[in-house]
């Protein structure tokens, strides 16, 4: 049976590499990968690699130091420390121009939750995507590599939400797991903070996800809670969130780009 558009791969395996297919594109540039995809596999392959069903992935830092077109990739991970409580792991995703981009991963071995309570923000109040109608479309000729719900418009200064479901697999033949899911949606957290009344003028270098749980639903929520910027350089940070409630934070660092997106 053959693939429809929504459930066909953004990389193709083709002996130890990925290729990208042509929907795994940048809005900033029809022939540049989107750097969703480089941080996804990053963290898929850090996770096949390294993974323990006693350890948690408690943070990830991706760093997008090259922007890339849609070619061959190959990624390669290294074992920093393999503690009793502490897993850190580090990748690096290369291409015909080589590194790439790489991650920074820690783990930490799950245990018994001590006693207290500590202050905590808020639980957001957002309606779930049934309520806030159709999922945004495709504008100036980029469509959306998932299906977007956002409570304001892509122009606008006010504090933006949005919930995110994937509708690709990243990898030909293998099921999104939690942590993949998370650490694709993740990049969002760059335009969600820094697009504003005139569009988008930052390119985010990294992004890093905090977590305090995986994801128990394919449905992660996105809450922004501010942008700095100064010079051309911009900070963003975002909560996150899955059906059940908060789940960590994400946080981009970016720099003010010629290029504005307007979506």
């Amino acid at each position: 049976m053959a693939e429809s558009a929504e459930t066909l791969p953004f990389l193709v395996v083709d002996g130890d590499a990925f290729v990208p297919q042509p929907h795994a594109r940048s809005p900033w540039s029809k022939d540049m990968l989107h750097g969703r995809i480089l941080g996804g596999l990053l963290a898929r392959t850090v996770e096949r690699e390294h993974g323990d069903p006693d350890f948690h992935f408690a943070r990830l830092t991706v760093d997008l130091f090259r922007n890339t077109p849609l070619v061959p990739l190959r990624v390669s991970t290294n074992r920093v420390r393999d503690g009793r409580r502490v897993r850190v792991v580090d990748a690096v995703v290369t291409s015909e121009q080589g590194p790439v981009g790489r991650a920074s991963a820690v783990l930490l071995r799950r245990g018994e939750q001590p006693p207290g309570e500590v202050w905590a923000a808020p639980v957001w109040e957002m309606p779930p995507p049934e309520r806030l109608g159709p999922p945004v479309p495709a504008s100036n000729g980029w469509e959306p590599p998932m299906l977007l719900w956002r409570t304001t418009p892509w122009q606008s200064k006010e504090r933006s939400r949005v919930w995110i479901r994937e509708i690709h697999p990243l990898v030909e033949g293998e099921e999104l797991t939690p942590f993949t899911r998370v650490a694709l949606a993740a990049e969002f957290v760059s335009p969600l903070t820094h697009m504003g009344s005139d569009g988008l003028h930052f390119i985010n270098a990294d992004y890093t996800l905090c977590l305090s749980r995986l994801p128990k639903s394919d449905l992660i929520g996105m809450e922004s809670n501010g942008h700095l910027s100064d010079e051309g350089v911009a900070v963003g940070q975002c909560t996150l969130y899955d059906e059940s409630g908060p789940i960590g934070f994400g946080a981009v660092a970016a720099v003010a780009n010629s290029v504005n997106v307007r979506l």
